[in-house]
């Protein structure tokens, strides 16, 4: 619909753009490396215990020999300062892996291991790979939900958000919050309801919210089962016709209004 010559799928959590955007080409991939990993040598080792006592994460264990938990352990370096003997090392560890579809249009994404951190790192690298191999004037990001480091990462450096939210409590709660983190960078802000119908006494609560606090509304889009439809059929509800797809559709154009209204 939007024709965009480049897009970013920053939900390096659970990324799934790749699933419905039709990639013809071999991504090139390339690993990220995230915050490293301690590692004991038991042949230089003298057990003294000063690592597991001054590991805050409790990362480090006993048991014949002082080993490191690779999960628990968050890369502080502090075991590594303690050792009296230099047992310790810290060693450079793979968290995710960043990938790049390029043809006709640039597609950026990454998927992070379980268990990782540093996510908003890796959103700032899915960023900067978009950027580094296209030139195109327009781009979309779709970001994942929340309000933590990879939203943040997202949302640095766009000239307009579209928030989704949804009408219950919590979604209005959630709505509250990414705004007020979306204000912070000063862009233009949207907001649309997906499954307004599901409760409309909530849906109208956000757009008097958004009237009260002069937020540009962009739209309702309903709940619709020909949406699971469409997705089990490796399609996007703006693919086929339907309610949902056709409510997208508006909610787009008025986004692209307020994006071009300079």
């Amino acid at each position: 619909m939007s024709q965009a010559k480049a897009y970013a799928d920053c939900d390096v959590d659970a990324p799934n753009l790749h699933l419905i955007s039709h990639q013809d080409a071999v991504p090139a991939k390339a690993d990220y490396y995230g915050l490293p990993k301690a590692s004991i040598d038991p042949q230089v080792c003298i057990e003294c215990d000063e690592c597991r006592q001054k590991c805050r994460f409790d990362a480090i264990a006993y048991k014949d020999i002082y080993k490191v938990d690779y999960f628990a352990c968050e890369g502080c370096g502090v075991c590594k300062l303690v050792c009296p003997v230099e047992a310790i090392t810290l060693l450079p560890s793979i968290a995710g892996e960043l990938m790049l579809y390029k043809n006709e249009q640039v597609f950026s994404t990454a998927q992070l291991k379980m268990g990782s951190g540093t996510s908003g790192l890796l959103v700032s690298r899915v960023k900067k790979q978009l950027r580094d191999n296209s030139n195109a004037d327009f781009a979309i990001i779709d970001g994942s939900p929340g309000i933590g480091c990879p939203v943040i990462a997202s949302l640095s450096g766009v000239d307009t958000v579209l928030i989704v939210a949804e009408p219950t409590l919590s979604g209005i709660s959630d709505m509250e919050r990414i705004i007020k983190t979306a204000k912070g960078f000063g862009v233009k802000i949207a907001v649309c309801v997906n499954k307004y119908d599901t409760n409309l006494e909530h849906t109208k609560r956000i757009e008097r919210y958004c009237l009260n606090n002069g937020l540009s509304y962009a739209g309702r889009i309903p709940f619709d089962k020909n949406a699971v439809l469409a997705i089990n059929n490796n399609k996007t509800i703006v693919d086929i016709v339907c309610a949902s797809g056709i409510a997208a559709k508006r909610v787009y154009n008025r986004v692209m209004e307020l994006l071009l209204a300079g």
